[in-house]
């Protein structure tokens, strides 16, 4: 994979052009199913849209494929979050 790439998903993030990010970042895990770096990179913008469960299903097949990936880091803090989740909180 070429890292203008991730240059180009990273550029287009930050216009918040998130569909095309995917498409892209999607089309390039068919072609490219065993780097782990597409999967960071589809799996923060899926976090950032609110799709967590999508997030972590990117992460943990980054960490699959990479154990010293990123997403370790990654994984662990979306875990942290979803544990700290209490259903309490929202109605009292």
């Amino acid at each position: 994979m070429k890292e203008n790439f991730i240059k180009n998903i990273e550029d287009l993030t930050a216009k918040g052009e998130y569909d095309e990010a995917l498409k892209l970042l999607s089309e390039e895990i068919a072609e490219n199913p065993e780097d782990d770096r597409l999967y960071v990179s589809r799996g923060k913008i899926f976090w950032r849209l609110g799709h967590r469960s999508q997030a972590t299903s990117d992460y943990s097949t980054a960490l699959h494929l990479n154990p010293d990936s990123p997403a370790r880091h990654l994984l662990e803090m979306a875990q942290d979050v979803e544990a700290f989740f209490n259903p309490d909180l929202l109605n009292p």
